[in-house]
């Protein structure tokens, strides 16, 4: 007997080909209805018989496509309109949207077979695509996700494609980015303000100019690469120069595995790592030098090609390895908008590949690595945002602002934590400009009602994020502190709402609830009940606010300066500079002085006891220097690092480390001792807390423990101990993960109003 039923699906199902699947499963189990994109995800009517369609639902579970995501299937009866076929519906919107977007795809193996195949219509095409790979987030104008909500509005199909956009058996049925050579955009190859060359031309013209030294700036799906050849060191050198890009590493496309392996050591979980859907840039130990790519640094940033024109690029003869860096100055936000890279880029770039596709807004390559507790996301971005990451108790929308560096916002549409691309500094008027156009663009894409909106942001009253806060049209904006927001992040990564644990928050800079600047911080809690700070490191001294942050002997001053019987840092081996000095004084005299328990400046001190004695030339340098000094050591020993009355105490770690500078000791064993004594003394406390307060789970979050070699010694100090070790996976465990921890704790109503104000020149990274 014909029944019906009413289907809905919610995930990432809308621009991942849902729609033509469930058609062909329909038609397989001999059933009438119709499927369409609605608000809440896949909208579903089916009649027929009730095994026919109970074998629907459970084929569409376990056989959805690749790069669907499904979080929650609804079945419930519906009318029986006696259909006698099954059809696809135009997309609809009823109420507020709550569909994941689907994140960009890397081009499939049939798209690559068609493009380099001489006979297909799309041979040599740089915009191939289907309903299992190609551009999503970054195309994306509106929701529904229909092509003419896309930046593909302005390339109508021409008969070829619209045939295999409606036909049910085509991989390309409703396909919205479809098109071809004939009807859709193409690229062009520019140099000195003319247009050389387009097309397959253009392409092969480009690996010319990069097998012979070149600069070229290439754009990609959300924004604009520069690229040269990797093993050319006059090239890269040319590029440091160009882009004032210093020492921070250059990021590298390899032609495929094979030519990633001749780079790097690949374990496996890399390599799963390396061509998942996401594609992000894998770091992992090099196997050689590449002069001018990675200085100071053991690992190599690799990602493989993910669009058609990247792998046009490699077939056409260009360098198998490839510089692949933001196009972009050093720390601006990368150029994604044709006229403003010719502008921005002209005296970087020696020619422009410009792809004809707008871009909806601009979406940076992701960063991860496989680390000591499974993969870690350092920038969460292409082929991983927006993606959902939490699903949170709280149907009233929340807008959580995030950090002013790494900011990410996160959106909470009925308990769905959407969590934006990587945004980056605030401090840049065009990042700043980023960040508001990001939640411009999240608040309309989700007819968000700002009537009902909370909008939470972090406790620092000078942050970018924290002033726009103010002026935001909202029922509600509160506060969230900074180190809770990352222990709430990896809570809210697992759904652990009630769990109480014991959190290690150690990074750079936050504001505390006193108003000082913490970053090595102790708390013990849950999501439901809040964290309360229960131990820290001991409290230095901060010179010269935002300085201290880049120079290392600045930093270590408000360190050292409680320690007895110091040596003259000036003479060598320590061979201080002159900010030391300067920064002395500041302390003595008591002149923009902060109090401070960050742990990211104490690894900053010990890397100028160490010879950093210079300015850092991005951020986090300092500390990756010392992480991949202490590398070269297999020492074990550790350094002493006690717990005082709550505190861990830093002056006998740095007590030790200059009796072995003085005595002539490597330093790199000294490094490795620092490392070790750094994990001895947090597990120690770690330990103690447990114990007494009878806690089974420790969360470690925060920029440090982007330090591997540190996640390395934690691990196996308290691998007996049968403790349960917690890191944030979906995202950061730097500041690009806050918005989320914002976001769960606002769920709670746990929020901290802080009053304290704070003077010029607190430090805000």
């Amino acid at each position: 007997m014909a029944s019906a039923c009413s289907i809905r699906v919610r995930g990432v199902v809308q621009g991942v080909g849902f729609r033509p699947f469930v058609y062909r499963l329909a038609y397989a189990n001999t059933l009438a209805g119709w499927v369409l994109n609605g608000d809440q995800g896949v909208e579903i009517h089916l009649e027929g018989a009730e095994r026919d369609m109970e074998t629907f639902v459970q084929e569409m579970r376990s056989k959805h496509p690749s790069a669907s995501t499904i979080s929650e299937i609804e079945v419930e009866p519906a009318h029986y309109e006696g259909l006698n076929e099954f059809t696809i519906r135009e997309s609809h919107r009823a109420g507020r949207p709550v569909v994941h977007v689907s994140p960009d795809l890397p081009v499939c193996e049939d798209c690559l077979k068609e493009c380099f195949d001489s006979s297909d219509r799309r041979y040599r095409y740089p915009y191939i695509n289907c309903t299992n790979c190609g551009p999503r987030y970054s195309v994306i104008l509106a929701l529904p996700y229909d092509r003419a909500s896309t930046t593909m509005m302005a390339w109508p199909m021409d008969a070829y494609c619209d045939s295999e956009y409606h036909d049910p058996a085509n991989r390309r049925f409703h396909a919205q980015p479809v098109a071809c050579s004939n009807c859709g955009p193409n690229v062009t190859l520019r140099q000195n303000g003319l247009d050389l060359a387009s097309g397959w031309d253009a392409v092969r013209r480009t690996a010319e100019l990069l097998c012979e030294g070149r600069i070229v700036a290439i754009k990609g799906l959300g924004g604009y690469h520069l690229a040269c050849d990797a093993r050319n060191p006059i090239a890269t050198a040319a590029l440091r120069a160009r882009k004032y890009r210093k020492e921070k590493p250059f990021a590298l496309m390899v032609k495929d595995i094979g030519a990633a392996s001749r780079l790097v050591f690949l374990t496996s979980d890399a390599e799963e790592l390396l061509t998942s859907s996401a594609r992000p840039i894998v770091l992992a130990q090099a196997r050689l030098e590449l002069e001018g790519v990675s200085p100071d640094n053991h690992d190599l940033g690799l990602m493989l090609p993910y669009t058609p024109l990247q792998h046009l690029l490699f077939a056409a003869g260009g360098p198998e390895a490839l510089v692949m860096t933001s196009a972009n100055r050093s720390n601006e936000p990368i150029a994604y908008e044709d006229a403003d890279a010719l502008r921005r880029l002209s005296g970087i770039a020696d020619a422009f590949l410009i792809g004809e596709r707008p871009i909806a807004r601009r979406v940076d390559d992701s960063i991860a690595r496989v680390g000591a507790f499974g993969p870690v996301v350092f920038r969460r971005s292409r082929g991983y945002a927006p993606n959902a990451v939490a699903r949170l108790p709280i149907k009233r929308p929340v807008l959580a602002l995030g950090s002013d560096l790494k900011n990410t916002i996160t959106l909470v549409v009925d308990g769905h934590a959407f969590v934006s691309h990587h945004i980056g500094d605030l401090s840049h008027y065009q990042g700043f400009q980023a960040f508001a156009k990001t939640i411009e663009d999240f608040i309309s894409m989700y007819d968000i009602d700002t009537g009902d909106l909370l909008v939470v942001h972090d406790c620092h009253p000078q942050y970018a994020s924290t002033n726009h806060a103010a002026t935001l049209l909202a029922q509600e904006t509160r506060a969230i502190q900074h180190h809770r927001a990352h222990l709430a992040s990896v809570l809210a990564e697992r759904g652990e709402w009630e769990k109480s644990i014991l959190g290690v928050s150690f990074d750079g800079t936050g504001f505390g609830d006193d108003g000082s600047i913490w970053g090595g911080e102790i708390f013990i809690g849950s999501l439901e009940r809040g964290f309360e700070r229960v131990a820290h490191l001991r409290a230095a001294t901060l010179p010269g606010g935002d300085g201290a942050a880049q120079c290392p002997v600045q930093a270590a001053s408000g360190f050292l300066v409680q320690i007895d019987g110091l040596p003259d840092l000036t003479q060598p081996p320590f061979h201080f500079t002159s900010h030391y000095q300067d920064a002395v004084q500041l302390i003595h005299h008591n002149v923009r002085t902060f109090s401070t328990t960050s742990a990211g400046r104490l690894f900053d001190a010990a890397a100028a006891l160490l010879g950093f004695v210079r300015e850092s030339t991005f951020e986090g340098q300092a500390a990756i220097w010392l992480e991949q000094l202490a590398r070269d050591s297999a020492s074990v020993e550790a350094y002493p690092f006690p717990i005082t009355n709550g505190e861990l105490d830093f002056r006998p770690l740095l007590e030790a480390m200059i009796r072995d500078r003085l005595r002539g000791r490597g330093v790199s064993d000294i490094a490795r001792c620092f490392q070790r004594g750094v994990a001895a003394g947090t597990t120690e406390l770690i330990l103690q807390l447990c114990s007494s307060r009878a806690i089974d789970t420790v969360v470690l979050s925060g920029g440090v423990f982007q330090n591997e070699l540190l996640l390395e010694d934690l691990k196996s100090l308290l691998l007996p101990h049968r403790l349960d070790i917690w890191t944030n996976h979906a995202v950061p465990p730097n500041d690009g993960g806050i918005s989320l921890g914002q976001a769960a704790l606002a769920a709670f109503g746990n929020f901290n109003d802080v009053k304290h104000s704070v003077r010029e020149g607190v430090v805000h990274a």
